[in-house]
């Protein structure tokens, strides 16, 4: 079967790690056309823009695609290329699995933590503006309805996966109407799952608890600046962002990218490490149904970690991008 989808090879080192799971991917599953298309800094310095309508268009019309790293110019320049992508396609969840991988040096054995982040309000969302010169306003908003098609998208995940425990992540101490809201409606919700144990947790306690004992959470809940800053400290647990897949996912489209920076320093040398997008390569494998697929990359990834004798540097290795991506080939 053919399927088509959207390749955002992005900016720095996206190029090289987005060439390297599309290798993968099509060994796997070689039905799938991918068309390019440009974002971030690289579609600006082409088009003026940096996130084309036509890109939006190609994702709209095919419903997934799979993003490398884009450049997000710091206090400056354009607005997040994300956070437009995630807008404009109502991307409503992100979806950040932590694990532990063989062979990864890490202070924790047995993590296995997935977090869902609310990706369209907030104050990640980035409304701001000055009213008076001196002083700027950061705006959190909140709604019932985003908070409750998330939260409920969050459960029927849990249930699917067999997932018994969900920690709803707040700071209702102190931002009691926002945060408030978000508690009313996923206590609403939670009681339609009985079978899903569901406990509340303040943002600050959980960041404690993570780095203390990773191993006794499972499904993490919470909104869209929080779950910015625990989906990279869950990362930080297992190995770090080269090697944590991600997605955005709404009603009708699904965007899967590798969650680290473009890396500029070490673009163009072929020394990335593309475990991170190989991965999110597998989730959108899964989300189209092709879990077989989806399954034999992730286990290849793993043996490959486990031989240890193709590891990229910031992994301990040697081998380059392209080592590491036939390595993983070959065990498929």
């Amino acid at each position: 079967m053919r399927y088509g989808a959207t390749l955002i090879p992005g900016d720095g080192i996206g190029p090289e790690v987005t060439e390297a799971a599309v290798r993968v991917i099509d060994a796997v599953c070689p039905g799938i056309h991918w068309e390019r298309m440009d974002a971030g800094m690289t579609a600006y310095e082409a088009y003026g823009t940096p996130l084309p309508e036509k890109l939006l268009e190609s994702v709209k019309r095919h419903r997934i695609a799979l993003k490398g790293p884009l450049t997000t110019p710091v206090g400056k320049g354009f607005a997040s290329v994300n956070v437009g992508i995630r807008k404009a396609l109502d991307l409503y969840v992100s979806l950040r699995p932590v694990n532990t991988l063989p062979a990864v040096k890490t202070h924790h054995d047995g993590v296995d933590l997935v977090i869902f982040r609310e990706n369209t309000e907030g104050l990640y969302a980035g409304i701001e503006h000055e009213p008076v010169p001196g002083v700027v306003e950061s705006l959190r908003i909140a709604t019932a309805a985003a908070w409750s098609r998330f939260v409920k998208h969050a459960y029927e995940w849990a249930r699917y996966n067999g997932r018994r425990k969900v920690h709803l992540v707040h700071k209702a101490s102190i931002m009691k109407l926002t945060d408030g809201l978000f508690l009313d409606i996923a206590r609403e919700i939670a009681a339609e799952y009985p079978f899903i144990a569901t406990h509340e947790i303040l943002t600050d306690q959980l960041f404690m608890d993570l780095v203390l004992d990773p191993t006794q959470f499972d499904v993490l809940i919470t909104d869209n600046l929080f779950g910015d800053l625990v989906s990279d400290l869950g990362a930080g647990l297992v190995g770090g962002l080269g090697v944590v897949p991600g997605a955005n996912i709404g009603d009708r489209y699904a965007v899967f990218e590798a969650v680290h920076g473009s890396a500029p320093d070490i673009a163009g040398r072929g020394i990335a490490n593309p475990i991170a997008i190989i991965r999110s390569g597998a989730m959108m494998l899964d989300y189209i149904g092709e879990r077989r697929a989806a399954a034999r990359v992730e286990r290849a990834v793993r043996v490959v970690l486990e031989k240890g004798t193709h590891l990229t540097g910031d992994l301990g290795g040697k081998a380059d991008t392209r080592g590491i991506t036939d390595a993983i080939i070959a065990e498929l």
